[in-house]
């Protein structure tokens, strides 16, 4: 599986590209703040073209993106307990927040809602590009986060780490830690569940690729990880 990942312009989001070859078509993940040139260049070099926009949760810094990169024909997915999110963005950011991105980057914050918006629910199978992503709703972050599994790894990733399928884990699970709960939507026990009955149950053989930081595996994640230590599946 051909996979691109980049970091937004803030926050250091991760923005994936996935395909199943150079040439075919793409799903993109949690466009952020930032990041239309780079993302250009990369659907540009690997002759991309994107099926549909996959969106791990509805905060700013993974979905600030999603409508230029939509345009009007590539809709974006994200779980239905989220959707409220895409209506009004910057209505649901911290005002503190939002004037220090704004003084960043030079430039008022807008945003419009995306043309083509698909409600997705927990465990539904997303065949697109060539590609089959079943849905994992695992609430705690935010309502409505999700993470995407599907059955194949990076091109050339086997030969480094005993992996044989992947997870985009947005802001659910990193390497060494989670995601927040004291957020707007956050809620620690939701996150705990989500942890002992979505995250814990995943194959040793997982590829994780998180929202934020580096790329981890389950084998490391559930030796190493305090926050899923004492959980039981």
């Amino acid at each position: 599986m051909l996979t691109v990942a980049f970091p937004a312009a803030a926050f250091d989001t991760n923005c994936y590209v996935l395909a199943p070859a150079a040439g075919e078509e793409c799903v993109i993940v949690d466009p952020g703040i930032g990041v239309e040139e780079t993302l250009r260049a990369v659907l540009t070099e690997h002759r991309l073209r994107p099926a549909a926009v996959l969106l791990t949760h509805g905060h700013i810094d993974h979905v600030y993106s999603v409508t230029p990169v939509c345009g009007a024909d590539t809709a974006a997915y994200i779980h239905g307990d989220d959707r409220y999110r895409l209506v009004d963005l910057l209505a649901n950011v911290n005002p503190g927040l939002l004037g220090m991105l704004e003084q960043q980057f030079g430039s008022k914050a807008t945003w419009t809602e995306p043309s083509k918006v698909v409600e997705i629910r927990d465990r539904a199978a997303l065949e697109l590009a060539g590609l089959t992503f079943e849905v994992l709703h695992a609430p705690g972050h935010t309502e409505g986060s999700v993470m995407y599994a599907v059955d194949a790894v990076p091109d050339g990733i086997a030969d480094q780490v005993d992996v044989d399928r992947t997870v985009l884990s947005g802001d659910v699970l990193f390497a060494g830690s989670i995601g927040r709960t004291d957020l707007p939507g956050g809620d620690p026990a939701a996150m705990n569940r989500s942890l002992r009955d979505v995250v814990l149950p995943l194959p040793d053989t997982t590829l994780v690729l998180p929202g934020h930081y580096q790329a981890t595996t389950m084998d490391r994640e559930r030796a190493t990880n305090p926050y899923l230590q004492g959980l039981a599946p």
